[in-house]
């Protein structure tokens, strides 16, 4: 592998923090400018991207999070519901008369009843179920009890099947790195037409309509 230089190993270390080339390019001390038109092109680097693919493989045998384990935990949220941490039960109206508890009747002797929610006790609720808890808590209006979003857990199983055809990160950073490139050599012709009487042979026409295609793949 070829040697990285100091600058190209900070943007490694800082790309693994949290996978945006662009920011990670900008903590690593390139410019702004730089950063948002050729990220990309940082990952495309052979010795970059074998460095960066080594130390994922040395953190995912040091941690041993594995994709399977990932995936594991994720079924687990993805197959729970919010019902399984809630009943509805009935209970007996009660109303306090002298200092007294007592119960309510109806105009027919009935026992008035009401239904309400009461959440499951931790100690009823399966390893998957509590695994799957993202809030439980006592708040002013009784306990708050809340599942992951499985929403957002069934998009990250779909993506990682490839259901949505999802573009990856890499394909996001090149393809804005073209629209700021075909901004900047827009506005630069822009300004050539402005500043001189010269004429028009199409490439201008043919540019915007580039910049057009662009967007409309965004």
């Amino acid at each position: 592998m070829d040697k990285l230089n100091s600058r190209q190993m900070k943007f490694c270390d800082e790309y693994l923090v949290d996978l945006n080339a662009t920011q990670a390019a900008v903590r690593a001390g390139y410019t702004a400018k730089y950063a948002n038109t050729n990220a990309f092109k940082l990952l495309q680097n052979t010795a970059i991207k074998e460095y960066i693919q080594k130390r994922q493989q040395d953190r995912m045998e040091r941690t041993e999070i594995t994709q399977d384990f990932v995936l594991k935990e994720l079924m687990a949220i993805a197959s729970v519901n919010a019902t399984d941490y809630a009943r509805v039960v009935e209970k007996n109206a009660t109303t306090e008369i002298d200092g007294h508890i007592v119960q309510l009747y109806d105009a027919e002797g009935n026992p008035v009843t009401y239904r309400t929610v009461e959440p499951l006790l931790t100690e009823e609720l399966t390893d998957i179920q509590k695994k799957a808890l993202a809030v439980i808590k006592k708040g002013r209006d009784g306990f708050e009890i809340k599942p992951y979003d499985k929403l957002k857990v069934l998009e990250l199983l779909g993506r990682h099947l490839g259901m949505w055809d999802k573009k990856t990160e890499m394909d996001n950073e090149e393809q804005r790195a073209r629209i700021e490139k075909t901004k900047a050599e827009t506005s630069r012709i822009k300004g050539e037409e402005a500043g001189t009487d010269t004429q028009d042979d199409g490439f201008l026409e043919a540019m915007r309509g580039e910049t057009q295609s662009v967007w409309e793949e965004e």
